[in-house]
């Protein structure tokens, strides 16, 4: 009765060769499926996800959102617990995404960060293209893209600047400048059909500008696709960070990252937190207008300035997080880099989607808001020039991002939110 057992421990001992390895593996196959094994996985990987980061305070506020849209009709409070039940929500979307990444390699990972990084602004804009509020996806698109470039970017420098405050930290000019170019690209295209409109010089009235917005979405999308192809291809060492030829291996050990859940438990909760923030992105849709009316605050700053909070939570502590650690290089690519997906994919993907769903959504953001992009845009490229980054350069980031604030809460958009 012995020998079978003493056997398969024989085969265990052995290495992962021939037919050791193979009952080797069939026997981890075995334990995988172990009803007990099954459930200790699932309880790690539930507190790992749920009870690992201090921001998880805020999930009961989602819930709490449902409960207070069904009994009471406060739109102003049922806004603001949709708004901070999603932004927990938003981390760990990132979170799983970069989970994921660790098994699929850094093509697709590329891929997952293009799709999942911005995931909670492109649901809270499907929603409101659904609902025709045209004005209100604009604006919180835009507000994303500002959002990232200064305040972000601004809190990280600053932050950064104060930890490092004996020397300038340095970052890769190349990928800066890449970046930049992007973002200009993308402003041209939000420029022209502005200017068509302004200037009345169309073929069609309304309807040249939302055909030409069309056309300039499919090719900002044929233009973002190429980038990341150049990114992830072979040429993408044209772009490594600065130093890493001088690190030591201990430091390049050191940034080898271990997978805390598993590939599958990744996906699974990618599409949990996903569903659960498309839930919550209605309620707090359909609670914009309401909030406005009750919180005495214009749209265009609800839509620009708060909603943005929610889908930036993961970036802005991460990217304070790598400036502290002296690597302004991955600082970076999450606030540029974020900007540069949502002006270069998020908005044209909109544009595209609501030609599918018959709504007239257009590349015409309206000359204040497109006049407040370009500056910004020209703002950042400058400060980002000469490859350095201190804490004066981080306030000076924050304080016109004020500036804008105090701009859109005096803004009285020119269209009404259903555009």
């Amino acid at each position: 009765m012995e020998s079978p057992q003493i056997e398969m421990g024989a085969f265990k001992a052995n290495g992962p060769q021939g037919q050791n390895g193979g009952l080797r593996s069939t026997s981890s196959m075995v334990q995988s499926l172990n009803p007990r094994r099954t459930i200790e996985r699932v309880l790690r990987s539930i507190r790992i996800v749920i009870f690992t980061s201090k921001l998880n305070l805020l999930l009961p506020f989602g819930p709490a959102t449902i409960v207070l849209h069904f009994a009471a009709k406060g739109h102003g409070l049922v806004f603001l617990f949709s708004m901070l039940g999603i932004t927990p929500l938003a981390e760990r979307l990132g979170y799983a995404t970069e989970q994921l990444t660790l098994y699929t390699g850094s093509t697709v990972g590329g891929l997952l960060n293009a799709t999942f990084g911005n995931a909670t602004e492109m649901i809270i804009a499907i929603y409101a293209l659904k609902n025709g509020m045209i004005r209100v996806v604009q604006q919180s698109l835009l507000g994303s893209i500002l959002s990232n470039m200064l305040l972000v970017m601004g809190c990280a420098f600053f932050v950064g600047g104060i930890v490092n405050r004996n020397k300038d930290q340095v970052f890769s000019k190349a990928t800066a400048v890449v970046n930049s170019g992007l973002l200009l690209m993308a402003v041209m295209g939000l420029m022209f059909p502005a200017v068509l409109h302004f200037t009345h010089s169309e073929v069609r009235q309304g309807a040249s500008e939302v055909s030409l917005s069309r056309f300039s979405s499919c090719v900002m999308l044929v233009a973002y696709t190429s980038y990341l192809y150049f990114q992830l291809s072979g040429r993408s060492n044209v772009y490594s960070q600065i130093g890493t030829e001088e690190m030591p291996n201990e430091d390049v050990a050191e940034e080898d990252e271990e997978a805390e859940i598993g590939m599958w438990e990744s996906i699974i909760w990618l599409a949990v937190l996903t569903l659960w923030v498309s839930i919550l992105s209605e309620y707090l849709v359909n609670a914009i207008e309401g909030a406005s009316d009750s919180l005495n605050l214009p749209v265009a700053f609800i839509s620009v300035i708060l909603l943005p909070i929610v889908g930036n939570a993961a970036e802005h502590a991460s990217a304070i997080m790598f400036a502290m650690k002296d690597k302004l290089d991955i600082t970076l690519g999450v606030a540029i880099g974020s900007s540069t997906q949502i002006s270069m994919f998020v908005i044209p993907f909109c544009v595209v989607i609501g030609w599918i769903m018959g709504q007239k959504m257009d590349l015409n953001f309206q000359l204040f808001e497109t006049a407040t992009l370009f500056i910004t845009v020209l703002v950042v490229a400058f400060m980002l020039q000469d490859g350095t980054a201190n804490y004066l350069k981080g306030l000076m980031l924050i304080l016109c991002y004020l500036i804008v604030a105090a701009s859109f809460f005096v803004h009285v958009d020119p269209h009404s939110s259903d555009g």
